[in-house]
């Protein structure tokens, strides 16, 4: 069976075999809390040919996804885990600028999220 959600959930629970796809961010971790899954990375260009990296993770071992994009998580075994959004960055300011005086907009304190945007736009919700 093969899911796919736009919006990344906290938890997955896949049995053996099962795939998810879901929408990622740049800087979006995994971490395997059991199980055995085989990631599939956001396609990207090589030239004029796309290209995908798959790595295995076993039980406690964590990835990192470099590039935001579609990701598919698919079971090697009774899987369990946990997706996590990126951590917002407050933006830094230029050496020799003054703090600002007021406190910082929300605008810096909220995360961008590039993906899911661009589906927002592409879907019309």
């Amino acid at each position: 069976m093969i899911t796919t959600l736009s919006q990344a959930p906290d938890a997955v629970f896949l049995e053996a075999g099962d795939s998810f796809r879901t929408a990622v961010d740049a800087g979006t971790w995994l971490q395997v809390a059991e199980g055995r899954v085989r990631v599939s990375s956001p396609p990207r260009w090589i030239g004029e040919a796309v290209w995908t990296a798959h790595t295995v993770l076993g039980e406690g071992e964590t990835h990192g996804v470099e590039h935001g994009g579609w990701i598919e998580l698919t079971a090697l075994s009774p899987v369990q885990l946990r997706i996590h959004a990126p951590i917002a960055v407050a933006r830094r300011l230029p050496a020799r600028a003054e703090p600002p005086a007021e406190p910082v907009s929300a605008a810096w304190a909220v995360p961008r999220r590039p993906v899911m945007r661009l589906m927002q736009l592409l879907t019309g919700w």
